[in-house]
């Protein structure tokens, strides 16, 4: 019979004396190099350019609005001014409420569609089997959502306007079309929203997990199913953020309107466009700070409803 060999254990540690000498069984923390701490205590140095560009493209401009809105100017050499609030009230009473509604209507109506339309073509482009359709259709949608202004305002003219190839050859207007109206404008800004919708909502796309299909699937789930109570409620956020980069587009859009339907559609974009040129009255740049401080307020409400969804989704879809 084998027994075991007993284990021998290590000797201790000597001194240079020849002692042992005792260690210390619970490892003491390394410090951290003071370089590093030092490196990480001013890393906050590298967001200093950001910051300052911000202050200058953005806090600057704003803090100039704001004081401009409310402020009506006495001296013309001078440029003193004194504190009032009738620019703000003019900016939300006739012809500029109605500009400002119709603004409102015209981007959430084509963010809508725009979401609507580039979504299924997002979802169809990545299950598609062909890599080359994939890159394709990506790199046109990069390219076409920042096709806008004046070309886009001549391409549109040149093709569905009145005397246009596509009006021309189907009849439109004799069933009622005319792109210099709210409808036509819808149309024109959904060429350059429907493909930034697409390029929006990809990235949201590939971040869902085939194991949650597959576990929709092991419990007798449909397509429609997993769709309206698996993929749209993690994803709503992300369409919800997808809409309002939509929104904003087609909120501060103004070279292809004014291109196109020019006071036709009133539009708050166009409205700025005329106190700053004085083309109705003179003397109302600070009528247009008023209006574009509008603009601010409904950009920040929409702003306000979008962030707290997005944090929701970051933590489904990270």
């Amino acid at each position: 019979m084998t027994t075991a060999p007993t284990p021998v254990p290590a000797p201790a540690a000597a001194d240079l004396s020849g002692g042992p000498v005792a260690t210390d069984t619970a490892a003491s923390p390394t410090p951290k190099p003071a370089g590093r701490r030092l490196l990480r205590g001013k890393s906050w140095l590298a967001t200093v350019p950001l910051l300052v560009f911000f202050l200058i493209g953005f806090g600057l401009p704003a803090v100039a609005i704001v004081t401009g809105a409310f402020t009506v100017s006495n001296d013309a050499e001078t440029g003193a001014g004194t504190f009032t609030t009738a620019n703000v009230t003019d900016s939300v009473q006739g012809a500029y409420w109605t500009a400002l509604v119709s603004s409102v209507k015209l981007s959430a109506l084509t963010a809508l569609l725009g979401t609507a339309i580039g979504v299924p073509i997002a979802q169809a482009v990545l299950t598609s089997r062909f890599r080359v359709l994939r890159e394709a259709v990506l790199t046109a949608s990069g390219v076409l959502a920042n096709f806008g202004g004046l070309p886009l305002a001549f391409a549109f003219v040149a093709t569905l306007g009145n005397a246009g190839e596509l009006t021309k050859m189907f009849h439109l207007t004799d069933h009622g079309w005319s792109l210099y109206s709210f409808t036509g404008l819808t149309v024109a800004y959904l060429y350059f929203l429907v493909p930034l919708m697409v390029l929006t909502i990809t990235p949201a796309l590939e971040g869902l997990r085939v194991q949650w299909r597959e576990a929709a699937q092991n419990n007798r789930a449909t397509g429609l199913q997993y769709w309206r109570h698996v993929a749209l409620p993690i994803l709503f956020p992300s369409l919800l953020g997808g809409f309002v980069l939509l929104f904003g587009s087609a909120f501060a859009a103004y070279a292809t309107a004014a291109a196109m339907v020019g006071a036709t559609v009133p539009l708050i974009s166009r409205q700025i466009a005329d106190a700053l040129s004085g083309n109705v009255l003179t003397g109302q740049g600070n009528l247009a700070l008023a209006l574009s401080l509008d603009m601010i307020i409904v950009a920040v409400l929409v702003m306000a409803v979008y962030l707290p969804l997005q944090r929701r989704s970051a933590r489904w879809l990270s």
